[in-house]
Formats: structure tokens, C-alpha cells, sequence
């Protein structure tokens, strides 16, 4: 039996490696591992060289986390606390998103991927969220993640998978602000941070704030992968 074939989108980044400096398009290593043992095909996405058609050969789609989602996707002026934008990728990520909802393809948002799915369906962000919660907690700074439990909704897609909380890998400053009308929440941190979104109906379309690509933990990738039609 085939494989399904899993899009994931991609980072485009200067980076060094032998004896060049580039422009590259990259994606750590870990979502393609997590498809794979998943039981999907991945099929990376080039930021800057994808449209919403591609969806149409896909069976799934992964968003992957990366750099800030720009505010001006939602109306709001840019805080001074946030990093380089890649407004580029926000557009071939919105694209895609609008496109897989079109389609009713299953689709998984992580970290980053999670705040633009909720930006393209008419939510916003909290641009950092220390500015909320009172500390960094939440980014532990370059190169880590902080695990912590997080409290999943009884009822959810979520709450059918992994229990009534999961241990997650977060590596984030910013988090969801006003929700999306076409979403609900499905899972907090202790101190009220959205942790998932879910898009109901009879699609598999489920968005996490943390990183399950960097987890031995492979429910969520093989939920999206169970839920392909092929």
C-alpha cells in the first residue's frame, strides 16, 4: 500500500554548510522523521516556490513552527520584541492553509503553524507573551524547550488521542490572542495559554503550540497520517 504524502512546509534561511553561504531552504530533520515513522511520504515544501495548488496532490499537510507570524496579517502594528519576519512564508503557508481547508484535507499546525492557522481564520496573536503571563517561561531560550503538562479539553479530537494532559515540548514567545471563530480550544498551560486548537467537523485539523516533531511521541503525526484517505 502507498504511503500517503505528507506536505511540510519549510523555513528560507541564509546557512552555511561545507564551504558555502547561502540562501537555503531547510527544515530540521525531526518532522521528517516524525512523518515517516508515522507511515507517511514526506514531501517538503519550498517557501517562495509553493501555491495553494500543490494541495490538490497531497494527502496531508504539516505547518512547522519557525519565525513570527507578521501583524500585519491581523491588523495590529509590530511589537519591538519580535524577530525577523518572513512574510513570504506567511503568505505560502496561508495559501496552503486556505487551500487544505478548501479541500478538506487533514492537516497538523505546530508552534508558529498553529498562531498562523488561527491569524488566516480572522484570530490574532499575543505578539509576546511575557507581557501576559509575567515570565519567559514558556521560551527557555535559544536551543531548549520547556516541558511541561498541559490540561486537554474532555470531548476533544485531542482529548481522544493523548488523554486528559500531555507533556509538551514549548518553545514559544508569542500564543493565541482573540480565537477564530471556526476554532475552539482544546488544551492550557497552568496559567491559561491556548496550547491546541481543533477545527470541528469530520476533518482531522488540529493545531498544537508545542513541538511534537521532538518527541519519541508520535500519536499526533500518526493520527494525522491514520486520518488520509489513501
Amino acid at each position: 500500500m502507498a504511503r500517503p504524502l505528507i506536505g511540510i512546509t519549510t523555513y528560507r534561511e541564509q546557512a552555511r554548510w561545507g564551504t558555502w553561504d547561502s540562501a537555503a531552504v531547510l527544515l530540521p530533520a525531526s518532522y521528517v522523521d516524525a512523518v515517516r515513522s508515522a507511515g507517511g511520504e514526506p514531501v517538503l515544501l519550498p517557501t517562495g516556490a509553493t501555491s495553494g495548488d500543490v494541495v490538490a496532490r497531497l494527502d496531508g499537510l504539516v505547518v512547522a513552527g519557525g519565525a513570527d507570524v507578521d501583524p500585519a496579517r491581523y491588523g495590529a502594528p509590530p511589537d519591538p520584541s519580535l524577530g525577523p519576519l518572513r512574510p513570504d512564508r506567511d503568505g505560502d503557508e496561508a495559501a496552503l492553509l486556505t487551500a487544505a481547508f478548501d479541500r478538506s484535507l487533514p492537516v497538523l499546525a505546530v508552534c508558529r503553524g498553529m498562531q498562523l492557522m488561527n491569524v488566516v481564520l480572522g484570530g490574532d496573536l499575543v505578539q509576546h507573551l511575557p507581557d501576559v503571563v509575567g515570565t519567559d517561561v514558556h521560551d527557555p531560550g535559544p536551543g531548549s524547550f520547556h516541558d511541561r503538562d498541559v490540561r486537554v479539553a474532555q470531548g476533544s479530537r485531542l482529548h481522544d488521542l493523548v488523554g486528559p494532559s500531555v507533556r509538551a515540548r514549548c518553545h514559544h514567545h508569542q500564543a493565541v490572542g482573540r480565537l477564530a471563530d471556526a476554532l475552539v480550544a482544546s488544551a492550557w498551560a497552568d496559567d491559561g495559554t491556548i496550547e491546541a486548537l481543533e477545527r470541528p467537523g469530520g476533518t482531522f485539523c488540529l493545531g498544537v503550540q508545542w513541538h511534537p516533531e521532538e518527541d519519541v511521541d508520535r500519536r499526533l503525526f500518526e493520527a494525522l497520517v491514520g486520518s488520509c484517505p489513501v
